[in-house]
């Protein structure tokens, strides 16, 4: 299988040497291509920093992140935007629309930066808004939408560009239970259809069991690990909880 992406040996510090807080402790794993993994963790267990250094919004201390065979933690300047803008797709909780433009700029707005010619950037984004169920709104604003819809533009957005990765932090936070079910079930058919590599941060068990694997991280390290293989989602949720319950987090933020 094709790695997509390499973490190798990271460490993330921050402060300085008389008040030294360890976020990352020399954390290790792959990514390989078509791989919905999941990162779970409680409050402070260092998953959102473990994805910020991977998405290139923050830097790690020590060791190497391969992405596509590029090692991410020797660019700056303009070669990191550059990576960023065309190998990696972003979902955010909050969306992070803009509202001055319709669901159909919005989406389109990372192939206009790549100077994507329009007959090509209008082929494209029909296509995978025909995919994600959402042709009809294309001409609206984002104030004029669910959120549920909301989500499917955003992860329309992530998707136009072909990204190597889709990163995606607490993405159902904000939504609803039938917004929340819908967005994840628009993540597996990324997944499963569109053969999408996603690496998504969450506290939920219910999302996480839409995941192939689940990565769980306690005080910056890997507690344990454990894959879906050909259990159903109910019995996979079953062992997230489990591991939950073993990691001595607060099942309050899971259930």
């Amino acid at each position: 299988m094709e790695k997509i992406l390499e973490v190798k040996n990271i460490e993330k510090y921050y402060g300085n040497k008389s008040n030294l807080t360890k976020a990352i402790d020399n954390i290790s794993f792959d990514v390989e291509k078509g791989e919905f993994v999941g990162i779970m963790g409680a409050s402070g267990s260092g998953k959102t920093t473990l994805l910020n250094c991977i998405s290139t919004i923050d830097k790690v201390t020590s060791g190497k992140i391969i992405i596509n065979g590029e090692d991410i933690t020797t660019l700056r300047g303009n070669s990191l935007n550059k990576f960023r803008r065309e190998e990696l797709g972003f979902i955010f909780q909050d969306f992070n629309l803009l509202d001055t433009l319709t669901c159909y700029e919005n989406i389109a707005l990372a192939l206009t930066i790549q100077r994507v010619k329009p007959r090509e950037i209008d082929k494209r984004v029909k296509d995978i808004a025909e995919k994600l169920g959402i042709k009809d709104i294309l001409k609206k604003y984002p104030y004029q939408i669910s959120g549920g819809q909301k989500q499917r533009v955003a992860s329309s957005r992530a998707i136009i560009t072909n990204p190597k990765m889709i990163l995606a932090d607490e993405p159902t936070g904000a939504l609803d239970s039938k917004s929340a079910r819908q967005l994840l079930e628009t993540f597996e058919y990324l997944n499963k259809t569109l053969n999408a590599t996603l690496l998504v941060v969450t506290h939920d068990a219910f999302s996480a069991s839409y995941a192939n694997r689940i990565i769980f991280i306690r005080d910056g390290k890997i507690f344990n690990e454990i894959v879906k293989g050909n259990d159903t989602r109910k019995q996979f949720f079953e062992k997230i909880i489990e591991v939950q319950t073993l990691l001595g987090g607060d099942l309050n933020d899971v259930i």
